[in-house]
């Protein structure tokens, strides 16, 4: 199973799916690894990213994401995932699961404020609500939950508690 954390900067998806990652014993990747460094640069300066800039990192998840399918492995990948077209691009298969953390601008401006050394500022944060088209199929999330109570959510929809026995080829 690939599960994507998706939402805007501020959201969250690298605490909970780091989180989530643990707790499972799954492997934790975050999308901002895949930005070819021009990418990195404009985001870095608040220069929002167009649908051409990020063709080239929707293409290298979507390769990682079918090697992970095709090789057994159980993943957690945080995503923004902002445009219903990329979430299609993002799952081939229906062993890819969309978590939405939804939230607040506000709430997510003021968890920018407070973080240190990423390069998605407040800035961007704009540009991104305006992109976001809420998913209809993805599983929902209050973002404002606290990260314990967010992860057990997510665990309880996918059918992943903590008494349950491993999934099928699950690397526990």
């Amino acid at each position: 199973m690939i599960v994507i954390i998706m939402g805007t900067t501020g959201a969250g998806k690298t605490t909970i799916g780091t989180l989530l990652a643990a707790q499972l014993n799954w492997q934790f990747a975050d999308a901002d690894t895949f930005h070819p460094l021009a990418n990195i640069d404009k985001m870095s300066h608040g220069i929002p990213l167009n649908d051409a800039d990020r063709a080239p990192w929707l293409e290298a998840m979507r390769k990682a994401i079918l090697e992970w399918i095709a090789v057994g492995k159980n993943v957690v990948l945080a995503c923004s995932a902002l445009k219903r077209d990329y979430r299609n691009e993002l799952r081939p298969s229906p062993e890819v699961k969309i978590i939405y953390l939804k939230g607040t601008y506000a709430l997510f401006a003021e968890r920018i404020r407070h973080r240190h050394g990423h390069f998605a500022g407040e800035a961007i944060l704009a540009d991104q609500f305006a992109d976001l088209e809420e998913p209809d199929e993805a599983i929902t999330v209050e973002a404002a939950l606290p990260p314990q109570q967010i992860v057990a959510e997510i665990r309880k929809q996918l059918a992943l508690a903590e008494d349950a026995p491993p999934l099928a080829g699950a690397k526990l």
